[in-house]
């Protein structure tokens, strides 16, 4: 079985999101790479409408392993 290349991980906020992709991932964040697919949104006044935050985090190949 080989890893995934890459996740997409949903948080409160894009840190929260990130922390939770490199525990999945079960690497450090110098190993991939992290793109923030969306930013989180707050409802006003705590009103619903919030969005979480979304992020895609992609292992960093390492040319010797290829």
């Amino acid at each position: 079985m080989t890893p995934k290349a890459s996740i997409e991980v949903e948080g409160k906020t894009v840190e929260e999101a990130i922390k939770k992709a490199l525990q999945e991932l079960k690497l450090p964040r110098n190993k991939v790479k992290i793109e923030v697919l969306s930013e989180e949104v707050k409802g006003l006044f705590g009103m619903p409408g919030a969005k979480p935050a979304k992020v895609r985090v992609s292992v960093i190949k390492n040319k010797e392993n290829t």
